[in-house]
């Protein structure tokens, strides 16, 4: 059920952005990776992640970009010893598919403050995903190419957080 109505409120988002497109001139597509440490529970659980980034934006005014965000997030399982190294317990990989509405706010043309807002679908056993939020600080390397810093919280019963240094390409 939460699954189908995010989908169904993704589609609708995407068809109100691309009508308002036609009002704005600023829109990009863009498209990055990202490589993060796992922090907090999730740093017990997982060593590293690697990810995809995926978003469209359009530009609402010139200090507010807003749109949606998707990719995909693959964290590394870890081995843990518990009890003085007579356990050990060995954890799988953790695969996220994020769909989020996204905002950016620009104080200068370089520099830009935003997050991303919405759920990630969980892909491997026992993983149902959750609420999915990550500010993002990003800054402006050349003219279509973005650095930024983020911080990915996914939460239901239990709450996932990644450290992520990223890349993204405008388009």
């Amino acid at each position: 059920m939460n699954k189908t109505f995010l989908l169904a409120t993704a589609a609708m988002l995407a068809i109100s952005f691309s009508t308002m497109a036609q009002y704005v001139d600023r829109t990009s597509f863009k498209a990055g990776l990202n490589a993060g440490l796992p922090v907090g529970d999730a740093g017990d659980a997982s060593s590293f992640s690697l990810g995809l980034d995926l978003a469209y934006h359009i530009g609402a005014s010139e200090l507010l970009d807003v749109g949606f965000a998707t990719g995909f997030i693959h964290a590394f399982g870890d081995t843990t010893s518990l009890s003085g190294g007579a356990v050990t317990v060995e954890y799988e990989d953790f695969q996220f598919l994020p769909v989020a509405g996204s905002l950016r706010i620009y104080p200068t043309y370089d520099f830009k403050l935003g997050a991303d807002v919405g759920y990630a679908v969980g892909f491997n056993e026992l993983n149902e995903g959750g609420f999915y939020l990550r500010p993002i600080i990003g800054y402006n390397i050349t003219g279509n190419t973005e650095l930024n810093v983020s911080y990915v919280n996914i939460s239901n019963d239990w709450s996932f957080s990644i450290a992520t240094l990223g890349i993204l390409f405008l388009f």
